[in-house]
């Protein structure tokens, strides 16, 4: 502050210390060293991937052009199916 730099966030009081505590926005800009952890993969598909970072389950489906627009529509129907599957049989595995 004596700098004149600002940062951009949020004050609260924290419930259990009761202090006065300040979160950043944009924590990797203002600091370097963070790095996100890294996405785990749940299940490979054919055009792409089912991954799950830490709130966010997260779909990459990536067809080529070429095999037109019919077929493109019947790959992500499958691969979605198949994402869904995943994530149930993950869900019922954890359960047992």
């Amino acid at each position: 502050m004596l700098e004149g730099k600002s940062v951009q966030g949020g004050m609260y009081q924290d419930i259990h210390t009761g202090k006065i505590m300040f979160n950043p926005h944009k924590l990797m800009r203002y600091n370097p060293d963070y790095q996100r952890p890294p996405k785990k993969l749940i299940c490979p598909l054919d055009f792409g991937d089912l991954k799950e970072s830490v709130k966010n389950y997260i779909i990459y489906d990536s067809v080529p052009k070429k095999v037109g627009v019919a077929r493109a529509i019947g790959i992500f129907e499958r691969d979605f199916n198949r994402a869904k599957n995943a994530l149930m049989e993950r869900e019922i595995i954890d359960r047992v």
